[in-house]
């Protein structure tokens, strides 16, 4: 099963925990022992999982991107000005594997499923492919 995630960002970089709509697809689907594949189809745009209880990690992760990769960076060659967005998403990457078992993510108590916004805001999508 195959489905796509509609996403809505607001700011230029962000993370949105789409744990949940993840979690939901999976349990619609039925499979009770398998994998979650979630891939982002987009180049300056990225998934990860990471700490979904304390929403410091995830500004302490944007600020240090944006320290390491800023925006306004000298020496950037790509016309469109988001060079910096480009680096970011493929550092964190496009694609996440997660384990289904018994109906559910197979995720640790603190791990979240993260789409990440580089070049935002824009609507986007998230693809998440369940197998057995």
């Amino acid at each position: 099963m195959m489905t796509t995630i509609a996403i809505k960002t607001h700011k230029r970089c962000d993370m949105l925990n789409i744990t949940e709509q993840v979690r939901q697809l999976v349990q619609a689907s039925g499979v009770e022992s398998g994998l979650a594949v979630i891939h982002v189809p987009h180049t300056t745009a990225a998934v990860t999982i990471n700490e979904n209880a304390d929403p410091d990690v995830v500004h302490d992760i944007l600020l240090t991107l944006e320290e390491m990769y800023p925006k306004d960076r000298k020496g950037y060659q790509h016309d469109e000005g988001n060079s910096d967005a480009h680096i970011k998403s493929s550092l964190l990457g496009a694609t996440q594997t997660v384990i289904i078992e018994n109906g559910d993510l197979v995720l640790g108590t603190w791990q979240g499923i993260f789409f990440c916004e580089f070049d935002g805001p824009r609507n986007r999508s998230c693809i998440v492919k369940i197998m057995e």
